[in-house]
């Protein structure tokens, strides 16, 4: 293992973290507020955020996979001072579910929800569209929060470990 190798990795793993988290934040406090209270309809915001979240699930796609070979790599190393800690992984393991299950299950059926809701024109069936796609983006909301969460905790077991191995606190 060498050195250079180690900061690369850990570099790449706090950079991931980071589009995680930094995503999702941007996305919940300036992105959410800025559709709604800029694009004129229902109809042309809902489907930019549609399109805004396809485009951050992605880069959470990359995020996992970069976050999972740096944790390989460090495992791999076997480095006492980059061990991968139980809580860590952990943290970790429940991020990708989360967000598998958002990307695989919960997304594709509130787009397709969404597509059904826009597609229909007579009013009381256009109402019960959106009331079934608000019922799917309630867990799929949640779920955001429980992952942005998560995903901040993961930072603070970062931070504690470089403090704990630096000896900055006792």
């Amino acid at each position: 293992m060498s050195r250079w190798g180690m900061v690369c990795c850990l570099m790449c793993e706090w950079l991931a973290l980071a589009v995680w988290v930094g995503g999702l934040l941007v996305l919940i406090g300036a992105v959410i507020p800025a559709v709604f209270n800029t694009f004129g309809g229902q109809d042309s915001g809902g489907l930019f955020l549609t399109r805004a979240f396809e485009g951050y699930n992605h880069f959470v796609i990359g995020a996992i996979a970069v976050l999972s070979a740096g944790l390989w790599y460090r495992w791999w190393c076997g480095d006492p001072a980059v061990a991968v800690s139980r809580s860590e992984l952990a943290v970790l393991a429940g991020m990708v579910v989360i967000a598998g299950i958002i990307i695989v299950v919960l997304h594709p059926y509130a787009a397709a929800l969404q597509a059904q809701a826009f597609a229909v024109k007579e009013e009381a069936a256009r109402k019960a569209a959106f009331e079934a796609l608000f019922r799917i983006l309630m867990p799929g909301r949640s779920l955001y929060i429980v992952n942005l969460v998560l995903g901040i905790l993961l930072i603070g077991i970062k931070a504690k470990r470089s403090l704990d191995r630096n000896r900055v606190f006792a």
